[in-house]
């Protein structure tokens, strides 16, 4: 679920050349060869090209990338235990900060490294404030290299492409294997483990509706969030030249849904109109009463147009050769309602997701269990079932709660799963036993705006914290969730100093106010 840049702060980073922290880079100079990666464009996987190299009295050469190189990932230490983590969102890379902040004997400290496609964490419940110009790329998404530089996790940029377990053989909580397995990445590199975490996250689902795929914006990326910031000055430019009104599609009305609606809603007022559409008759149907109150007076305050009990039955280009809009075909969920085409200049699609282990290659016989939605079954340690040296978190796993129902796939039940998988690896690794993860529900937040925002915190029921107030409170609370110290005092700073010119900002308007009419 979902805070002052200018739009040119939103234009997409470079990706030059991939780096690693600053010890990765060691080891993978002594191990004997060097690591880069390349993309051959924003679109394509990134591949990992390994190059031979040679030390001799000058140090360390490359030779030709040509060359055959070594394929398998060679760690540095060959006794210590191997934590391999997939995927860097909140389960993967705060399972592998909690790793290194345990007290550890000195043989048995894990060698972690960390496995994402992209070089930046993204703090997904902040991509809206890249609309708003609340915030900055790099205070919500910070790069892995910057995050890990004083800690002994390593990083990789790569894309996993089958997993080859070996822990099957131990089944029943038995560890008889010598290895836990092998995962193989796109690059063709390998990567061997003693321990692997599967936190993979999930993707937009976009292939349930003709068009989607291929017109609708998803809002799931730090990509995603510069692609429609990008569409969306594009179009004010074309406002401020020829005054039409930006039409603006926003498909769902559950948290994402909102949040967007409520966010652009404000940037455009009135330049713009903005419709929901949703199948239900409601909006965040699994909502607290608070928030969703509180949402229904912004979005009405603000004039979003609620389309409620429709499907999205295909989106196509529009017909006119001067517009460069969409045609959305809704069809009723409801009785009494009529079909009916609306217009849109920009269409986003906040519905549905699937699980990226859906996406990995099969692996033989000894594939991992996986539910209907393509996640894996794991147990209450959150260990994949038949597996016991395989952890899975996030929207990679399908653990229940106590009364049998599927955990949301949020961030803060990721965070606090992150918490447990750390404790457990390191229980596993020091024969102790393992704990239960149970989840603690700490209440649901949204954004509704620059200075808006609406929190029902768990411990006081009935309690919404709605405007100014609940927009600095859910700052706080991100702030504090943020993934290092350091990180998090740099932030804290820019914030401080942002709101600081906000506030003269805003007394000095009020104060020509009052001269003016004086």
């Amino acid at each position: 679920m979902a805070v002052l840049s200018s739009v040119s702060s939103l234009l997409p980073f470079s990706y030059g050349a991939k780096r690693l922290t600053s010890k990765a880079s060691l080891a993978s100079r002594t191990s004997g060869f060097n690591l880069s990666s390349r993309w051959h464009s924003t679109r394509s996987a990134p591949r990992l090209y390994l190059s031979r190299a040679v030390t001799n009295n000058s140090g360390t050469t490359e030779i030709s990338e040509n060359e055959t190189a070594p394929r398998t990932y060679t760690w540095p230490d060959n006794k210590r235990p191997r934590v391999c983590i997939l995927g860097g969102g909140f389960g993967g890379l705060y399972t592998a900060l909690r790793l290194e902040s345990l007290v550890w004997p000195d043989d048995k400290k894990p060698q972690v490294v960390l496995v994402d496609q992209s070089e930046r964490f993204v703090f997904k419940p902040m991509l809206y404030e890249l609309l708003s110009g609340e915030v900055d790329v790099w205070e919500i998404a910070p790069r892995f290299s910057d995050l890990l530089t004083n800690t002994g996790i390593q990083f990789l940029r790569d894309r996993v492409k089958t997993l080859l377990p070996c822990d099957h053989l131990g089944v029943n909580g038995s560890e008889s294997s010598v290895t836990g397995g092998t995962v193989l990445l796109e690059s063709g590199f390998k990567i061997e483990y003693d321990w692997l975490v599967l936190a993979l996250g999930a993707e937009s689902k976009l292939d349930v509706v003709p068009g989607a795929m291929e017109l609708a914006f998803p809002f799931n990326t730090l990509e995603d969030a510069i692609r429609v910031n990008k569409k969306l000055s594009k179009l004010e430019r074309k406002n401020f030249k020829d005054g039409s009104a930006i039409k603006v599609a926003v498909v769902g009305c559950g948290y994402a849904g909102v949040e967007l609606a409520a966010t652009i809603s404000e940037r455009l007022q009135d330049r713009g109109i903005v419709q929901s559409i949703n199948v239900s008759k409601d909006i965040l149907t699994s909502a607290p009463n608070g928030n969703r109150e509180a949402a229904m007076k912004v979005l009405t305050s603000r004039k979003v147009q609620l389309l409620l009990g429709y499907l999205v039955q295909s989106i196509k280009r529009s017909d006119s050769e001067e517009d460069e809009g969409y045609l959305l075909e809704l069809q009723p969920a409801e009785r009494g309602l009529e079909s009916q085409i609306i217009e849109a200049d920009i269409v986003l699609w906040t519905v549905g997701s699937k699980p990226v282990l859906t996406k990995l290659e099969p692996s033989g016989p000894n594939v991992l269990p996986l539910n209907a939605r393509g996640q894996a079954e794991t147990d209450e340690t959150l260990r994949v079932k038949g597996h016991p040296r395989i952890f899975a978190l996030g929207d990679s796993s399908s653990l229940r709660d106590s009364n049998g129902k599927l955990l949301p796939t949020t961030a803060q039940v990721a965070f606090q799963e992150a918490d447990f998988t750390g404790w457990n690896i390191w229980a596993a690794i020091n024969n102790r036993p393992l704990l239960p993860f149970r989840f603690q529900n700490l209440g649901e937040m949204m954004t509704l705006g620059r200075y808006d925002a609406a929190i029902s915190p768990s411990f006081i029921e009935g309690l919404t914290l709605e405007g100014p107030i609940g927009h600095a409170a859910r700052k706080l609370a991100y702030l504090i969730r943020l993934p290092t110290d350091e990180h998090r005092f740099k932030v804290g700073i820019s914030w401080f100093a942002k709101s600081a010119v906000d506030s003269i900002a805003l007394l000095q308007s009020n104060l020509t106010k009052v001269l003016s009419g004086s």
